[in-house]
């Protein structure tokens, strides 16, 4: 499969395009900037240039899937977030319903099910993502919306706890590794579609965590 991962040279997106490559699939890297090509290659990934404030949609040309793990940051400031967590996610949903790229894996946010009720310094940011996963839902792609907890720059375990629908609760911090691992997983497995997942660690194999029923 080829998929596109928006925003490869990212925490997670970094380890997305790795675990592709890894599981036998095609990973293009869509990147704003053409120095972190070289780093997309060592990882197994085709470099594409993208830019969600700018021209992206030639960048997922010919994938068959999409990842969107793209955010603005910490480090700038709320019109950031909302160009690329909220616009730019709106943006590459639309280039996926015009250029007939069925699937989507969004990499949204605990708590972004209910934003009032996290504290008030990331309130805005939750809204950008909520407002995002809602556009995602409510297109026609085939789609499944990821909400990790914290994350680490940990070790992968392989193992983790999912918590399905828009309620929000407590659970332990998670390695980005798993989440980039259950990304891979999510897209060879076709109950995730339509599918809001909470993320946590655990220790449940991420296979068995995403489709608890089979």
């Amino acid at each position: 499969m080829d998929v596109a991962v928006i925003g490869a040279n990212g925490g997670i997106g970094r380890e997305v395009v790795r675990r592709l490559a890894d599981a036998g699939h095609d990973p293009i890297g869509v990147v704003r900037d053409d120095t972190q090509f070289e780093a997309v290659r060592e990882r197994g990934g085709e470099p594409r240039l993208g830019d969600l404030e700018g021209e992206f949609a030639r960048a997922l040309e010919g994938a068959d899937a999409v990842v969107f793990t793209a955010g603005a940051g910490g480090d700038t400031g709320w019109d950031k977030t909302l160009l690329v967590d909220l616009w730019g996610a709106r943006r590459s949903i639309e280039a996926c319903v015009e250029q007939g790229i069925d699937r989507f894996v969004m990499i949204s946010s605990y708590r972004a099910g209910e934003p009032l009720a996290a504290p008030d310094a990331i309130r805005p940011y939750l809204v950008a993502k909520r407002c995002a996963d809602d556009a995602l839902r409510s297109s026609p792609l085939d789609a499944t919306i990821l909400r990790p907890t914290a994350l680490t720059d940990d070790a992968e375990t392989g193992q983790i706890s999912t918590a399905f629908g828009p309620e929000d609760e407590d659970g332990d911090e998670i390695p980005r590794a798993d989440v980039a691992q259950t990304v891979v997983a999510c897209l060879d497995t076709e109950a995730t579609i339509g599918e809001t997942i909470r993320l946590f660690g655990g220790d449940t194999p991420i296979e068995q965590a995403i489709n608890p029923d089979e």
